[in-house]
This record gives C-alpha cells, sequence and structure tokens, in this order.
C-alpha cells in the first residue's frame, strides 16, 4: 500500500519531497539510499524514536502505523520503505531491475532485524525514563509494537532470539548464492533496489558482530557497496561517532562473554 489518503489535510500543500525518518531506522536508510543515489533534494523532518516521537498524535496522523519513514511526494503521502523506493526510481530502468522476491525477502526480514537490533545492540543503551515508557504505551496505537517494547524491557525468549538469527542466516545465504555466477550486484550487472533493500541490513548485522565467514561473496559484496558515496551520506554520515563507538564496545563486551549474536542459532557451531 504505497499511497495513502492522509489524516493531515496539511500534507497535502506540501511541494517536493519531504521525508520523516529516523537517523539509525533501516527503513529510513532505504529510502535515503535512493534518493542520494538519484540526487534529490528533500525536506528532512526528522522522528526521534528514543524520545517516543512515533507515539505522539502528530505523527500519527502522517503515518498510521506511527513508525518510520514516511514521504510526501508533492502532496501525496506514501508509506513502507519497500514501497517508497519503488516510487522513488520509477523512470530509472537499472535501479527498476531488481528482483521482486529480493525486495520481498528483505521486507520480511524487518521484524528479526529490529529484535537482533533490539537486543544485541539497543540493549546496551542505558534504561528509558520510566515516564516516557508510560507515555509511549498509552499513546501509541500500534498494538503489536506496544508489545514488542514490553517483550524487549522484560528480556527476549532464547527461542525468539534463536529463531531470528536461524532465519538472518539463511535468508544471507541465499544471498550468497544469488551471487555465486559471479554477477556483481544482487540482481545483476546493476546496481538496482534489491542492492539498497539488503544494504542497510547487512551494515546492521556487521554492527553487531556478525561473521560473514559463511558468505564470501556477500561479504565481498558489501565491500564493494560501502565503496559507493551513496553508503556514507545515507548511512554513516547520519550515524554519530559516539553511537558506533557505544554499539562497538557493547558488541565486544557481549563478545568476551559469549553472549554475541554468535552465540545463538546453532549457526556456527
Amino acid at each position: 500500500m504505497p499511497l495513502i489518503e492522509t489524516q493531515n489535510p496539511a500534507l497535502k500543500t506540501l511541494t517536493g519531497l519531504h521525508l520523516w525518518h529516523a537517523p539509525l531506522s533501516s527503513c529510513s536508510q532505504r529510502v535515503r539510499l535512493v534518493l542520494s543515489e538519484l540526487n534529490r533534494d528533500f525536506e528532512s523532518h526528522l522522528v526521534n524514536l528514543e524520545a517516543g516521537e512515533h507515539a505522539s498524535e502528530a505523527y500519527q496522523a502522517i503515518h498510521p502505523k506511527g513508525v518510520v519513514p514516511a514521504l510526501v511526494d508533492d502532496g501525496r503521502l506514501y508509506i513502507e520503505s519497500v514501497d517508497i523506493i519503488q516510487h522513488l526510481a520509477q523512470g530509472h530502468a537499472d535501479l527498476m531491475c531488481a528482483d521482486a522476491d529480493l525486495l520481498a525477502l528483505a521486507d520480511g526480514a524487518q521484524l528479526d532485524l529490529k529484535l537482533l537490533t533490539f537486543e544485541f545492540l539497543f540493549r546496551g543503551a542505558p534504561p528509558p525514563d520510566p515516564k516516557q515508557v508510560q507515555a509511549f504505551q498509552e499513546n501509541h496505537k500500534n498494538a503489536w509494537l506496544r508489545q514488542f517494547y514490553r517483550d524487549f524491557q522484560a528480556g527476549f525468549d532464547r527461542a525468539r532470539v534463536d529463531y531470528a538469527v536461524r532465519r538472518t542466516d539463511a535468508a544471507l545465504k541465499l544471498l550468497d548464492a544469488r551471487l555465486a555466477d559471479g554477477r556483481k550486484y544482487l540482481s545483476g550487472e546493476a546496481f538496482s533496489l534489491s542492492d539498497i533493500a539488503w544494504l542497510p541490513n547487512i551494515h546492521r548485522y556487521a554492527m553487531m558482530g556478525w561473521s560473514y565467514e559463511n558468505t564470501p561473496r556477500l561479504s565481498a559484496w558489501f565491500a564493494g557497496m560501502k565503496n559507493r558515496p551513496s553508503y556514507g551520506t545515507a548511512l554513516i554520515d547520519w550515524q554519530p561517532v559516539e553511537i558506533r563507538n557505544a554499539f562497538a564496545t557493547y558488541t565486544q563486551r557481549r563478545s568476551e562473554e559469549g553472549t554475541d549474536i554468535r552465540a545463538f542459532g546453532g549457526v556456527y557451531e
């Protein structure tokens, strides 16, 4: 459902591209990657997820699910990151040569990515303000997201984390197999939305300490992706150094404790 009717009439008066996004959101990163690749200017509207701004009435009037990103293009509202990047890429043949199954796989991987991000990166952050936690639970209309935050605070079940790791491993091995014929990009010889849809995820897993030793072709692909200017402008430039350092420190600590991502799912046994 890429194009929806907005609950905020003021959005219909906006001209140009307006993006509601968050710096570390992988779905936001997808959209910024396309905008960077196309050299498209946009009006940035940052949503502070840590402060619970996505639970505000104002933002939920923009995005009914209360998540990021949301894009307004000359008064028309688009949600869902894969739909947004497909909309932005219209008329650009190379980007549009993506495989529909890879886009669907990337879209389906988001729930596992979210779980693993919270467990192996965000769990190292200081506990949230109890008042913010209460306000989020009272004000956010997305029941699934409210339950997810409660589960996170209580601690995810081991089996749930194991399952997410195994599913992720299976997806990454599928991507590695796609590259087995020597192709440069996931969908062939042209950089496409397939690469854009997966790049934020592969980048995020690396931050968690995921080892790509079992997927060497995907590892080489990732090395090439990091050389694209858009990787810097759409991902790295939006990640403060102190945040990256904090993630690295926490990942190292869990590695030393034997509780990092490699200890789950039986992937590296």
